[in-house]
């Protein structure tokens, strides 16, 4: 593209936002009562069977996705709404045209964007130039949406994690692998939560320093204990939850050799989970590489959670979508004729 997408948000406007970026955007209120809505979600589904009635999501999927894309597609079919899928893996989104020309039309028809892209800047991009919600599906910086789910999944199973104030029980995470996009956000999460975190990364791959920065700010304000290392008996002690995600995520495929060999020794053994806390479980953000990331016996275990985090990932789209989106009205549809300069404002979770 003529002009990268880090250049143009650094020249364009700011304006008021209500997207779904990244969780260090999220008060801990905020983000325990997206927990809250998503499991209400999950338990009685048939509540919210018209909530985005009438409503349309465009989805932008740089890269190939399962989870994703079926998660948010269903979410707005169950709640009474539609998706649009429109696929940039041939063409990256500002290539062919401005990612403000593509925000600005989408706007004109469907009511929020969900984007998956390479570069972080595309989301941001996205978000500057729309008068509509923006939704990071993932990007090379963050995977909110998967790190939100997880905190449902960790919810469920460790009810002591209540809320920002009220907290039965200390519960500890830990991860093991690459400083990658999936470990930014359970940084931020881990932080807004007021758990403790602990990881353990290869030297040379620990997760990116102004995200740690930030996430371990917060945690002086909610309690939370990160840690980040690279001893991986050290990160499992004790831990509640130990989580591992593949050590060459899409775009890296010819690191893959170099990184097979980098992240030798970082493989979630049975061993690994017998240091971690009794009952310990498994958690996994998929697509899993059984027997380099995680050995066969621990992730089809028991112990394993991972498709229950599957599973809640279309609750916390769900959740997010609700958020972002009121319930729709005549005047509130893209349709209805929003003047050019309406501007949003920021959503505040109740």
């Amino acid at each position: 593209m003529p002009k990268t997408a880090a250049a143009r948000l650094a020249a364009s406007p700011a304006a008021p936002a209500r997207d779904f970026i990244d969780l260090a955007d999220l008060s801990p209120r905020e983000f325990f009562s997206l927990l809250d809505l998503a499991a209400e979600m999950r338990a009685a589904p048939a509540r919210f069977r018209g909530r985005m009635s009438g409503r349309g999501l465009a989805m932008i999927f740089e890269k190939p996705s399962l989870r994703t894309r079926v998660t948010f597609d269903v979410a707005m079919q169950s709640m009474g709404g539609y998706a649009v899928f429109l696929d940039f893996s041939d063409s990256p989104l500002g290539e062919r045209e401005d990612i403000e020309d593509v925000a600005r039309n989408l706007e004109l028809w469907l009511d929020a964007i969900v984007a998956r892209t390479f570069e972080h800047q595309s989301i941001r991009l996205l978000a500057r130039a729309s008068r509509v919600p923006v939704i990071n599906g993932l990007s090379d910086l963050s995977h909110p949406c998967q790190a939100l789910a997880d905190f449902v999944t960790l919810r469920a199973v460790y009810p002591g994690l209540v809320s920002p104030t009220q907290r039965r029980r200390p519960v500890k995470l830990a991860y093991i692998g690459d400083g990658n996009n999936t470990l930014h956000s359970l940084l931020e999460a881990a932080a807004l939560a007021g758990v403790e975190f602990a990881v353990a990364t290869p030297p040379g791959y620990a997760p990116k320093p102004s995200v740690l920065a930030a996430a371990q700010a917060r945690a002086q304000t909610t309690g939370a204990q990160i840690q980040v290392g690279n001893d991986i008996l050290a990160a499992v002690r004790g831990a509640h939850a130990v989580y591992t995600d593949t050590w060459a995520s899409m775009g890296q495929e010819a690191e893959a050799t170099r990184r097979a060999r980098d992240f030798a020794g970082y493989q979630v053994t049975a061993e690994v989970m017998a240091a971690a806390a009794p009952g310990a479980y498994f958690m996994h953000c998929l697509p899993a590489h059984r027997g380099q990331e995680v050995a066969s016996e621990v992730i089809d275990s028991p112990q394993s959670l991972v498709y229950r985090q599957a599973e809640n990932r279309l609750h916390a789209q769900k959740a997010v979508l609700a958020h972002l989106l009121p319930p729709a009205t005549l005047s509130s549809s893209p349709s209805a004729g929003r003047p050019p300069a309406a501007r949003r404002r920021p959503a505040r979770v109740q």
